[in-house]
């Protein structure tokens, strides 16, 4: 049986400001698209934290709540939660078989969180996952460095989403911008 998968998530510092970006596309297979309202991009922690997910969709929510958890265990401290969640995540014989990826960020960090324990933070204030990932980091890098003070971070995860989903067939217009 196919599994539901392919978005795009955009996250980026910018002069002081983070915003992050998701499309809305649910693809089933590689050839069904059964939803085109989602909304992978979240707020936690009382609207401190942005979330974003990529991958299927149950393992996704799965990685929400257990990052919710550990973002009340630590205190609202990104960096603490997203590497206990990668360290469970990594060793747990059921949690390392979820297929998903995680974006998160407060408004000192930004973070890619991964299944297989990774922890990163770009050299650049700039992460993109899925589908249309690299598409949206191409876009998002020539915005935030021709644009400079032109563009908001707002206006910049919004057009880096929009040139992806031009581009990558698992990435729709419905586009989710949330910032902090």
């Amino acid at each position: 049986m196919s599994s539901f998968h392919a978005t795009t998530i955009f996250a980026v510092k910018h002069q002081g400001q983070s915003a992050m970006s998701g499309d809305g596309q649910v693809t089933f297979g590689n050839a069904v698209v059964m939803k085109h309202t989602a909304r992978k991009v979240r707020r936690l922690f009382n609207g401190k934290i942005l979330a974003g997910f990529a991958g299927s969709v149950a393992d996704a929510f799965t990685l929400f709540e257990l990052f919710e958890v550990k973002l009340e265990e630590y205190n609202g401290n990104l960096q603490r939660a997203a590497v206990e969640l990668a360290k469970e995540w990594r060793s747990d014989k059921v949690l390392r078989r979820l297929e998903a990826m995680l974006i998160v960020m407060d408004d000192t960090s930004l973070l890619l969180v991964s299944g297989t324990g990774e922890v990163i933070e770009p050299d650049d204030g700039i992460l993109a996952i899925g589908s249309g990932g690299n598409y949206a980091l191409a876009a998002g890098r020539a915005l935030k460095r021709y644009a400079g003070e032109h563009m908001t971070a707002r206006e910049i995860a919004k057009a880096a989403l929009d040139m992806a989903g031009e581009i990558c067939v698992y990435t729709n217009d419905n586009i989710i911008v949330e910032e902090l």
